[in-house]
Formats: C-alpha cells, sequence, structure tokens
C-alpha cells in the first residue's frame, strides 16, 4: 500500500495547528468559507507561520467572489486551494496554485461528473457533507461508491480514529481527511484525537507492509 497522507482541517487555534504537525500531518487546512470554523485571513498567515515546508497548507473555500480569494492567497502562504461550492474549473484553476474539488458523494456518479468537469484538480475530496456546506459533518458515505474515482481520492466525511483504519482497507485513498472527528467543539481540535487519528491511519499502511503489500 502507498503512504497514506494525512490531512487535518478546520484549524483555527496555535496550539492544535502544532499539535497536528507534531502528530505527522501531511497536510493542515484553513477554512475561509463560512462555517464555525472559518478563521480570518492575519489569524491564518500567523498560523500558517507553525506549518513546516514539508506540511502542505490548504485553503478551504465555497462559491466565494474571487477577489475575496486573491486577497487570501496574496496574504496568506498557501500550498493548495480546496473549493467547496460549484466554482467551475476556469475559477478554481487561475489562481496559479493546485486545486483540489470537494464532492457531495451522493451517488457514483456525482464522482465521474467532477472528473468530466475538473479535469485539472490535483485530486478529489469525497465528503458527505450537504449542498452549500463546506464539510465537518461528521457523518460517514458508503465508500463503495469511490471505486469509481480515478483520480487521486482525498477521502473525507465522517471519520475518526474508531474507523478511518477501515476506511483506509476499503477504499485505499491518497489522503483521508478529517475535521470534526478530532474536535473536542467546532474549531476547537483535541490533540489527543489527532494522535490517535494520525497513528490509526499510519497502522494501516504498517500492518500492509508487514504482510508484504504494497
Amino acid at each position: 500500500m502507498n503512504h497514506v497522507r494525512v490531512k487535518i482541517c478546520g484549524l483555527t487555534r496555535a496550539e492544535d495547528v502544532i499539535a497536528a504537525v507534531s502528530a505527522g500531518a501531511d497536510a493542515i487546512g484553513f477554512v475561509f468559507a463560512d462555517s464555525p470554523r472559518r478563521i480570518g485571513t492575519e489569524t491564518a498567515a500567523q498560523l500558517a507561520g507553525y506549518v513546516p515546508e514539508e506540511v502542505l497548507r490548504v485553503g478551504l473555500f465555497m462559491d466565494q467572489d474571487l477577489q475575496q480569494i486573491q486577497r487570501v492567497v496574496n496574504a496568506v502562504p498557501l500550498d493548495v486551494l480546496q473549493f467547496h461550492g460549484s466554482e467551475p474549473e476556469s475559477v478554481c484553476k487561475s489562481f496559479g496554485l493546485p486545486y483540489l474539488k470537494a464532492v457531495v458523494m451522493d451517488d457514483v456518479e456525482s464522482a465521474k461528473q467532477a472528473e468530466r468537469d475538473y479535469p485539472t484538480t490535483m485530486g478529489l475530496v469525497l465528503d458527505s457533507h450537504r449542498y452549500g456546506k463546506p464539510g465537518g459533518s461528521g457523518k460517514v458515505f458508503d465508500w463503495s461508491l469511490a471505486g469509481a474515482v480515478s483520480k487521486p481520492v482525498w477521502l473525507a466525511g465522517g471519520l475518526n480514529a474508531g474507523n478511518v483504519a477501515a476506511a483506509i482497507r476499503a477504499v485505499r485513498p491518497y489522503a483521508v481527511d478529517v475535521s470534526s472527528g478530532v474536535e473536542s467543539k467546532p474549531g476547537i481540535k483535541d490533540a489527543d484525537r489527532i494522535n490517535a487519528f494520525i497513528k490509526a491511519s499510519k497502522a494501516v499502511e504498517n500492518d500492509q507492509l508487514d504482510n508484504g503489500l504494497r
């Protein structure tokens, strides 16, 4: 099994960013869309300073004004943009950064259509959130639907330390993406839950390697 990356999303405090990085997160997500986890540009720029170069800094947006997004891109050192709304491909790729496109996984066709509509995306975030919501719902979708995706899968939606191993075995995603599953309340992460989630994610990879699988 290939290395499964871990993204901790919806971070709002320096101590949570530090905890995620220390636990081995591969990507950190900052929410700029309307959400309990939303942070301002100045705060995001400060938090980004705690993220080492080898960890991706991802900015989450949803149907926002292009000038507003550009102001964030200019002020915050982001590596990847993540779009959760109805933004067309022309908008997603217009900021000169790699981007992820979130997909509400209602059925197999949802992901297939997204691959057709966003051929330039670096990957699809398969999630269970409702349309018009930025994620963090805490709900799981039918993981068997992910089998139709050829783009790198960033698996989200209701993941936590208790189910992430099963999710990885079922989907074999490029990355797993968690927000509410490592929180004590919306926007406030729990260091123990972050550690447990990342440990559980890495344990699956180690188990596969021990069994001689790739």
